[in-house]
């Protein structure tokens, strides 16, 4: 088949069906979405919470847990631990197919009757307040870790330790504020440095160790503002910007912005490692087309934030092989449409399940086989009812779709959907989402932007006062450990709710839309990731960004 252009069903953006799509599609036995690659996005990121922590009971025994799921989630919710216990059965909630109503009429009922743990990820020690978290320890306030320990506050790190307020980074210790930076130790305030110690302001920067304020350097040391110093000089000099004020931090920060817009060399992409792939923010891939945000993948297609997919699509926030439609999943394989599951096989709309093999349409389930809509079956019965249902969801054209948006946990604006593509509270209701009011208990508290401007003036006591942000209104409080680190570290207090800090360190990640350009050295036509709003000035091919930065 040769590529083929169609209608966007929801946009009405027109966009190209690559026969290498149909390819994968088929293999999955499911067809084209209809949708472009954009709206099938936003409709998976919907189903990613991103609500408020807070306390409420388990359904089951009442005991007190934390959770992101919003006041008006429809399911009961139990802690994680009773979830996974023999004290209640799922399959207790199963029922028949009925072929005369809607198949995802039909799972809404069954997902809002079951209940759901109280939190995302397994094998983790004291991280009570935190969701999607896996194999990490004394984690706090934070969503989304892979062997992570002792970080406060952020959001998708791998293997990273000590740190605070750090975003999408890897194998770092003692880091604060940085968002997208690799193997890096007592780090500050940067993006994209790799392999670099005890550094401050870094962009685009490798292997540097005392680095201040410095752009697209390699293998320096004692640099400020890209310019050497000797080692005594070096921290002289940095005497003068008084790094231990909140307001100078700020006016570091404005200034730092400015100058890597007007004198940084920015690639055209973040790719690192990659074969035959497009997209941005890829590493170590290998025929991954359309892609944002992978790590050690291949053969992946219109597939967002994974680690280790294989021969998938329409993926988001995985680790999968032969999948579509998969949404922060686990080692799943030859799957449809699942939401949050962990080492599913052969299964298809599956939400919270585990360790299940050739389940259709079922919530909360664990160690399963042969089970339609959370009933029973023998293989024999199974095998023979299901091409029964996916001929009934073909002539409704629900097969091979993706969840609509009415079946969302919670508010689209309390969900990741909503820092990639916001909308307003009419837009969301024309997507037939749903929007959700926060609550938030009035309380008295200390405004963040009372704070001292230095950590040195800071006693041990303010940890029992609540901190209004000034921002949102939204009460928030500082932990004792992460007292501590911002005293070893000489960093004053935030002013700020940690969502808050961590949804605007987060937004240099939220562009996924490509715009033309022209080399600023060389004059060649660069498809690249910045917008023109942010006034970058020396845009460059892969070309000439290796011969200027080296």
């Amino acid at each position: 088949m040769t590529a083929e252009t169609k209608t966007c069903t929801t946009c009405d953006a027109r966009f190209i069906i690559e026969s290498e799509d149909v390819a994968i599609l088929k293999q999955l036995d499911i067809p084209h979405p209809g949708e472009c690659t954009f709206c099938v996005w936003q409709r998976l990121l919907a189903f990613w919470v991103f609500g408020k922590f807070r306390k409420t009971k388990s359904a089951l025994s009442g005991k007190t847990i934390i959770t992101t799921f919003g006041e008006g989630v429809r399911f009961p919710i139990y802690d994680r631990t009773e979830w996974v216990s023999d004290a209640w059965d799922p399959l207790t909630y199963g029922r028949d197919y009925d072929f005369s109503r809607s198949f995802f009429e039909q799972f809404k009922e069954l997902r809002d009757a079951v209940p759901h743990p109280h939190q995302s990820g397994t094998q983790n020690t004291n991280c009570d307040w935190c969701d999607d978290v896996w194999e990490s320890k004394n984690c706090y306030l934070i969503r989304s870790l892979l062997r992570c320990e002792d970080l406060n506050y952020g959001y998708r790190n791998f293997r990273c330790k000590n740190s605070t307020d750090i975003v999408f980074c890897f194998d770092s210790d003692s880091c604060y504020d940085c968002l997208y930076c690799f193997k890096c130790y007592k780090v500050q305030h940067s993006f994209d440095a790799r392999d670099s110690l005890e550094s401050d302001f870094l962009y685009d920067c490798r292997n540097v160790q005392n680095c201040f304020m410095c752009w697209n350097l390699r293998s320096k040391q004692y640099h400020i503002l890209n310019k050497p110093y000797s080692r005594e000089a070096y921290f002289e000099e940095l005497k003068r910007y008084n790094l231990r004020s909140r307001k100078s931090i700020e006016g570091l920060k404005k200034e730092f912005k400015q100058l890597v817009a007007k004198e940084a060399i920015h690639r055209e992409n973040y790719n690192v490692k990659v074969t035959n792939s497009s997209g941005n923010f890829l590493e170590e891939c290998k025929n991954c087309h359309f892609c944002y945000f992978l790590q050690i993948s291949e053969n992946t297609r219109h597939t967002f934030r994974g680690l280790s997919i294989k021969d998938s699509i329409y993926s988001i926030g995985t680790i999968a092989e032969k999948s579509a439609y998969s949404i922060v999943d686990l080692y799943n394989y030859e799957t449809v449409a699942t939401l949050h599951c962990d080492q599913c096989r052969y299964s298809s709309y599956l939400d919270y399940c585990e360790e299940c093999e050739y389940c259709f349409g079922c919530v909360g389930l664990r160690k399963k086989k042969y089970c339609i809509l959370n009933k029973q079956y023998t293989e024999a019965e199974y095998k023979a009812l299901l091409p029964k249902i996916k001929e009934h969801m073909l002539a409704t054209g629900d097969w091979g779709k993706f969840f609509p948006y009415s079946t969302a946990y919670g508010g689209y604006n309390l969900s990741i959907t909503n820092s990639y593509f916001p909308a307003t509270k009419e837009e969301v209701k024309k997507l037939g989402a749903i929007w959700e009011e926060p609550s938030e208990t009035a309380a008295e508290g200390v405004r963040g932007d009372t704070l001292p401007d230095t950590i040195d003036e800071v006693s041990d006591g303010i940890c029992t006062k609540p901190i209004i942000c000034p921002k949102t209104g939204w009460r928030f409080n500082i932990a004792p450990q992460e007292l501590r680190f911002y005293k070893a570290n000489g960093i004053p207090l935030p002013q700020n709710h940690f969502d808050t800090r961590i949804l605007e360190l987060f937004k240099p990640l939220t562009v996924i839309k490509s715009f033309q350009g022209k080399c600023y050295r060389c004059g060649k036509s660069v498809t690249h990731f910045y917008p023109p709003e942010w006034g970058y000035q020396k845009i460059a091919c892969e070309n000439c960004y290796h011969a200027q930065v080296q």
